[in-house]
């Protein structure tokens, strides 16, 4: 386990808590208030690409804007509600690339703003963030010729915005499954609203630099979590007001839930709070506060457990041998349980990373030190396959048998149980 004080000195690590300080302190603090006409280190950017869906359905997307009035915002508490932004990705309707263009990965202003953030060894200006689209359809028409469908909540990890994900979303997308990525404002450099306006994590900054001077870190990062927590809650509330009409398409008693580091910590304690949430998967996300090396400041839902599915998947050297939240999570769990390895891997190779790092112009030991020695393609393929498989076998009673014992096919992958 890495010492406390190490942890807040670099990007993020598969804690949750640790992983909001390091992203709070490694954006530049020029990041936040970066202006739109910023200039780039290399003006061009790359032209990256993100890998292909493999699921036999064509992909559309929406995005919306959900307000929770029910609460003042929790990080600007003079605001009377909590707005989110959510993108909702789902199998379209055969021939809908017909009229409809393919979604930026990012709106422009929130694309600025993470650039500026040079993401997880990603040079300022090597990727054009904003020119980047995905394989989803813009408003494309539902597939509706099958029924409702199983929904997915994705959740990034601490600092990261909702399209980190995308290669994974994508990908169960295609496969049948309706997919709402979430943004909690204030937590990442940039969540642009449909009137342009882009809220940067200031508050949330502020709240660090306090926790930290009044030595109130635990509180911090325990408020963090219940926020995301509500979040979550709040978007499986709006699953019947979804835009475009995409709620007739959703079936609510079967939901899932996947994220990565504090994501992955949001899916499992929200799962532990909501039992609307059936499986869920936590992609590197150590389930302890300001994390203590005999685990003794573990989450509830580290110290409880959960009776019903769940998938830890974690990087090179860390499964619940080795990590003292998974261990007691693990003890206490009643539910079918997994824990993974993706054997030659670091905490980012769990999201879009491995794609686009390696076209950033960066050299191999960057890339190693980012994502580790795994083959970024066989890491993608790898992630999909099992994730596609856990919520293939617990949402739709499809088991392929690929969570019973290790794979031929992926030899990456290490079962620790």
């Amino acid at each position: 386990m890495t010492s406390r004080a190490s942890l807040t000195r670099r990007s993020l690590v598969g804690l949750a808590a640790a992983g909001l300080v390091a992203a709070a302190l490694s954006l530049p603090a020029s990041a936040a208030a970066a202006p739109a006409a910023a200039p780039r280190a290399h003006p061009a950017g790359a032209t990256a690409h993100l890998p292909a869906p493999t699921g036999p359905y064509e992909i559309g997307t929406a995005s919306a804007r959900l307000v929770d009035r029910s609460r003042h915002d929790p990080w600007v508490p003079s605001r009377p509600y909590r707005e989110l932004m959510i993108s909702v990705w789902y199998p379209a309707a055969p021939g809908a690339a017909d009229g409809h263009r393919r979604a930026r990965y990012m709106a422009p202003g929130a694309a600025e703003r993470w650039d500026a953030t040079s993401p997880h060894g990603i040079p300022r200006g090597a990727i054009d963030f904003a020119a980047l689209r995905t394989h989803a359809r813009e408003g494309a028409p539902a597939d509706k010729r099958e029924g409702r469908r199983p929904v997915l909540v994705y959740a990034a990890g601490a600092g990261d915005p909702r399209t980190w994900g995308t290669a994974l979303v994508e990908e169960m997308a295609s496969r049948g499954y309706v997919v709402v990525t979430v943004d909690h404002t204030y937590e990442n450099p940039g969540v642009q609203f449909p009137d342009g306006s882009v809220k940067d994590d200031g508050p949330l900054r502020e709240a660090l630099e306090e926790a930290q001077k009044n030595g109130t870190m635990t509180q911090l990062l325990k408020k963090t979590l219940d926020v995301r927590v509500a979040d979550s809650k709040f978007v499986l509330d709006s699953l019947g007001s979804l835009p475009n009409g995409l709620s007739r398409v959703v079936d609510r008693r079967r939901v899932g839930m996947v994220g990565h580091s504090a994501g992955g910590v949001a899916a499992a304690q929200t799962m532990y709070e909501d039992r609307r949430v059936r499986a869920g998967i936590d992609l590197d996300g150590t389930l302890e506060f300001n994390p203590e090396p005999n685990g003794t400041n573990l989450m509830p839902v580290a110290e409880h457990g959960l009776d019903r599915p769940f998938l830890l998947m974690g990087r090179e050297g860390s499964d619940r041998t080795t990590e003292p939240s998974w261990r007691s999570f693990w003890a206490h769990s009643t539910g079918w349980k997994r824990n993974l390895t993706l054997r030659g891997s670091l905490h980012q190779t769990y999201t879009d990373l491995p794609t686009l790092l390696p076209r950033a112009g960066v050299d191999r030991k960057v890339i190693e030190e980012h994502i580790g020695t795994v083959d970024p393609a066989r890491a993608t393929a790898a992630q999909r396959a099992y994730v596609a498989s856990f919520f293939d076998r617990w949402l739709k009673g499809r088991d392929d048998g690929l969570l019973d014992a290790p794979s031929g096919r992926y030899p990456e992958v290490g079962f620790a149980g």
